[in-house]
C-alpha cells in the first residue's frame, strides 16, 4: 500500500468513525441503568460490560494506529458504572484519538502493525476493522434493548420503535 492510499483510506474510514459514533452513543445511551446486568445468555457480555467494550475498543483501535503498535495498553479497561457515563468517556476520548489519527503522515498509516499475534496489516486498516468491530458488537447490544423493556433508537433509518 503506498502512503497516499493510506491517506484517502484514512480519510474515508474516519469519516464513517465520526458517523458511526453518532449512533453508538444512541444505542449505548439506551441501555436503562437499572438493566445494564441484562444478557440474553450466560455466555454474553452483560449490556454494561459490553456498553464499556465498545467504548473502548473504539478508543483502543484509534490509539493502536496511532501508536504503530498494539499493547496491553492499548485497550483501557472501561468500567463506568452506567451506560451513560460509558457515553460520557467515549465523547470525551474520541475527538482526541481522531486527531492523533488525522496527524499522521500517509508512510505511517501504511506501516504494518501486529494485532497481538493474531493478524498483521497496515495500520490504515486498523481503522476498517475498528467500524466493523463497533458495528458488530452495536448491533449485538441492540438486540439487548427491547428484553431489558428499552427502546431501540433508529439506527440507518426508523427502528419499530421510533416510528
Amino acid at each position: 500500500m503506498t502512503p497516499e492510499q493510506a491517506r484517502t483510506l484514512c480519510e474515508a474510514y474516519l469519516a464513517d468513525i465520526m458517523m458511526e459514533s453518532t449512533i453508538t452513543k444512541k444505542v449505548i445511551g439506551a441501555v436503562p441503568a437499572d438493566k445494564s446486568s441484562y444478557a440474553p445468555s450466560e455466555k454474553c457480555m452483560n449490556a454494561l460490560k459490553l456498553c464499556n467494550h465498545i467504548a473502548a475498543s473504539e478508543i483502543g483501535f484509534l490509539t493502536a494506529v496511532a501508536d504503530g503498535a498494539f499493547t496491553p495498553q492499548t485497550f483501557t479497561d472501561v468500567k463506568e458504572a452506567t451506560p451513560a457515563d460509558a457515553v460520557k468517556w467515549y465523547e470525551q476520548k474520541l475527538p482526541g484519538a481522531i486527531e492523533r489519527v488525522k496527524g499522521m503522515s500517509g508512510e505511517a498509516l501504511a506501516k504494518e502493525v501486529d494485532f497481538f499475534g493474531i493478524m498483521k496489516m497496515p495500520a490504515v486498516s486498523v481503522l476498517g476493522l475498528n467500524v466493523k468491530h463497533g458495528v458488530h458488537h452495536r448491533g449485538q447490544l441492540s438486540s439487548y434493548l427491547r428484553p431489558m423493556g428499552a427502546k431501540v433508537p433508529s439506527i440507518y433509518g426508523p427502528s419499530g420503535d421510533s416510528q
